[in-house]
């Protein structure tokens, strides 16, 4: 049976008022429809800036608004995937590598293009390589000194001369130490295996940690402040 009064205390229980009750329904609303309207709204956007350099390309009898009367927007993402394709189809033949190579040593002779050419180059393929490598494990390591922890993720072992010079006996490991909210960004250290604490949540849920700067943790929980000096007292005893 309920009471008007709270289970702990003894004081009477506050109710909600309309307004409270419209306000909680209004940021739940806002909540769920705030990242579907942002990301329809970012793929529309994208959509518009890839046809404003792609179309004008086209030629007038491909697009379907000379026919249609209508512009529609995407075609020039279409077109652009369509011919990216063909691209690497044909870059992967003798006659494209011939061609690459060709174009490449022509860029290589041009001072400032190919410094320009080869950073974009390893950039591109730094992004799109098609490799299965990719973080180990998450781990906890104390930076920037003894005593802060920081969560970091495990790249692969130290070798060639960095191995070399550092003098760890017992094995040097990479790790990528993100930063927050970006963890696109952040520093690369070698540190002695001894010195990396290895986690069990996976580097997606640890990434998700370092994104909401520790609000969301794994498995949906999510760490919520606790006020300075507020101690929850047990409910007391029916005497």
């Amino acid at each position: 049976m309920t009471t008007p009064f709270d289970e702990d205390t003894d004081t009477p229980r506050k109710k909600r008022g309309i307004f409270s009750t419209w306000r909680g329904s209004f940021l739940t609303g806002l909540v769920v429809i705030a990242p579907i309207a942002l990301t329809l709204w970012l793929i529309w956007t994208v959509a518009g800036w890839v046809d404003s350099w792609v179309l004008p390309f086209v030629p007038l009898w491909l697009r379907p608004d000379q026919y249609i009367g209508l512009n529609i927007r995407g075609i020039g993402v279409l077109v652009f995937l369509i011919f990216t394709m063909l691209v690497g189809w044909m870059a992967k033949g003798i006659i494209g590598k011939s061609m690459i190579n060709w174009a490449e040593g022509l860029v290589q002779g041009l001072p400032v293009v190919r410094s320009v050419y080869n950073g974009l180059k390893q950039i591109a393929e730094t992004v799109f390589a098609q490799s299965e490598t990719s973080f180990d494990k998450a781990c906890l390591v104390q930076y920037p000194r003894k005593g802060i922890w920081a969560i970091a993720f495990i790249s692969t072992d130290a070798k060639g001369e960095i191995e070399e010079k550092i003098d760890v006996d017992d094995g040097k490991t990479a790790v990528f130490l993100p930063t927050t909210p970006n963890p696109t960004s952040g520093f690369l250290l070698f540190l002695p295996k001894e010195d990396v604490i290895e986690l069990d949540m996976s580097v997606e849920d640890a990434a998700k940690l370092v994104i909401s700067a520790g609000l969301v943790y794994p498995n949906g929980a999510k760490a919520l402040p606790t006020p300075i000096g507020e101690v929850r007292q047990p409910p007391a005893r029916a005497s």
